[in-house]
């Protein structure tokens, strides 16, 4: 597989364009390419806004080629998807089969709304509306789970995505480079250790266009054990990795803590969409 880690800036076209470049970069050796949240566009709240698009559409259209192309499975990162209410799109992330075709949608469930001291300010449910479902893919035969940075802070999430048969946990983001300094790597670790699977997770980096909050990059691909087996600086890179996917099942014999968990003392998970399993 291979992870994208890219800036991109307040242009759309010239945004698409770089990450293409990158993708097929990629792609030319890779199963699965994963690409960073906010692909198309980095900057202000109106930019935001009037980059969104119908998904499928213009701003996914190249990656579904690349994947026809060279027969690979492409997680586009996030995109902002035209929905209901102009001022708050989607944020979603797209998967696209080795065919090109759209198999996957998944709308981030977390909205960024914090304020760091010395740090970010943010308030992303202004701007995007909130998805409601999990999501698991069929990936040849190994279940994907889909979700978008912000999510990284939720571990309930990921071990619903895990018992929904998830071994692979895809993580595009842009985290800020405040918090990712000191919370970036120990999160991606701590989610592949509690749940026996691996991580990957493609970044943005940079400082992005004018109004974007500067992104911390590394992206990493994390192994079922906690160990880190690739990642990236902070400047836009390939990042590339073999998964053993046999790593997922010893991991979990080893320590089963999906199989000890006390549900019956827990309030119940909400159903997660399963595509293709």
């Amino acid at each position: 597989m291979a992870l994208v880690q890219l800036e991109a800036r307040d242009d759309v076209k010239a945004n698409i364009a770089r990450a293409a470049t990158l993708a097929r970069e990629a792609a030319a050796a890779a199963d699965l390419v994963v690409l960073p949240e906010y692909v198309q566009y980095r900057g202000t709240a109106a930019g935001f806004r009037a980059s969104a698009r119908p998904v499928p559409g213009s701003t996914t259209a190249p990656f579904s080629d690349i994947a026809r192309e060279h027969g690979c499975w492409i997680l586009a990162g996030s995109h902002a998807e035209a929905s209901g209410d102009p001022a708050r799109p989607f944020n979603t992330a797209v998967l696209f089969n080795r065919t090109g075709e759209v198999v996957a949608r998944y709308r981030k469930l977390h909205l960024f709304d914090v304020a760091v001291d010395d740090g970010p300010s943010d308030h992303e449910s202004a701007r995007v509306t909130a998805g409601d479902r999990a999501v698991v893919v069929d990936v040849d035969g190994s279940g994907l789970g889909l979700s978008i940075c912000y999510d990284l802070r939720f571990p309930e999430l990921y071990r619903a995505l895990c018992m929904a048969g998830a071994g692979i946990l895809a993580v595009p983001a842009v985290f800020t480079e405040r918090t990712g300094r000191d919370h970036w790597e120990v999160l991606l670790r701590a989610r592949a250790i509690e749940n026996g699977a691996y991580v990957i997770a493609a970044a943005g980096c940079g400082a992005g266009g004018p109004g974007a909050i500067a992104a911390w990059g590394h992206s990493m691909v994390v192994d079922p054990w906690g160990r880190v087996v690739a990642q990236a600086g902070m400047d836009e890179a390939i990042v590339r990795a073999e998964l053993d996917l046999s790593q997922v099942a010893a991991a979990r014999r080893q320590i089963p803590a999906l199989a000890n968990r006390r549900p019956d003392a827990l309030p119940p998970l909400r159903e997660v969409d399963v595509i293709g399993r």
